[in-house]
């Protein structure tokens, strides 16, 4: 029987939280492999190499650069999942300043904080076999990536845009009907177009899409109203270093 584990960097537990919510097919994906080591979800620390490691969290600290490099000797297939640990997350907001500055005004004693400059992606540091993206990512593609390590084939991801899921659903356009800031047409598909079906517009969640045209998508959020301050911010949230200069096209 394979063997799964399930690793936290620096991160806030929602993309494994995504795989107990899995619930009925979580009972499917145990009956064909032994979850050895998930530490969110009980203590057992089961012994590798592991067949499959799935990895929450980016590289903040010194201790998730040491973790990282040990759970890449120990994993036969890494896969990296979440907008923290594929692009460095909104903790990767710090990597536009000075992170000394900021614990120096945070922490009664910053001397004490062992951090790095920069929070940056696991693939900055050892080789992922697969990136799942997403913040969270999607329970539907998180089993797809799951199953596809096991059956021995590549995952089958989408890499088209938010607006292919739109019109699947037959919501109507919140930045053409409304006027709402909205990243949908440069954003990777995976949520299901969860913010345009309520009316908001999409965040970015999943990062750029293959081949994103921001150009185009500036002009547009240009001629809604947005200035040069107003586009950074709203490129500026889960996938900062992903989008990277997307709002000075």
């Amino acid at each position: 029987m394979s063997k799964l584990a399930v690793w936290k960097l620096a991160s806030c537990d929602g993309c494994q939280l995504t795989l107990l919510d899995c619930e009925d097919e979580l009972l499917s994906v145990a009956a064909r492999v032994e979850i050895a080591y998930f530490l969110e979800a009980s203590s057992a620390r089961g012994k590798g190499p592991y067949d499959l490691s799935l990895v929450e969290g980016s590289i903040t600290t010194p201790d998730d650069l040491e973790r990282i490099g040990h759970i890449r000797r120990v994993s036969r297939h890494l896969v990296t999942i979440g907008a923290c640990a594929t692009a460095g997350g909104v903790q990767a907001l710090r990597n536009l300043a000075d992170v000394r500055e900021f614990a120096s005004v945070v922490y009664a004693r910053p001397d004490y904080i062992k951090t790095l400059d920069r929070s940056t992606p696991v693939s900055a540091h050892v080789p992922v076999d697969f990136e799942l993206r997403g913040c969270p990512i999607d329970k539907r593609q998180l089993l797809e990536v799951i199953g596809a390590f096991l059956a021995g084939r590549r995952p089958v991801v989408p890499a088209h845009s938010v607006c292919v899921e739109c019109k699947a659903r037959g919501n109507p356009c919140v930045l053409v009907a409304h006027g709402t800031p909205c990243l949908g047409p440069v954003t990777q598909a995976g949520c299901g177009a969860l913010c345009p079906a309520f009316n908001r517009g999409c965040f970015g969640c999943f990062g750029p899409m293959e081949s994103p045209n921001a150009a185009a998508l500036n002009a547009l959020l240009r001629a809604a109203g947005m200035d040069d301050d107003a586009l950074q911010r709203v490129y500026r949230t889960f996938n900062v270093t992903s989008f990277g200069g997307s709002s000075d096209a």
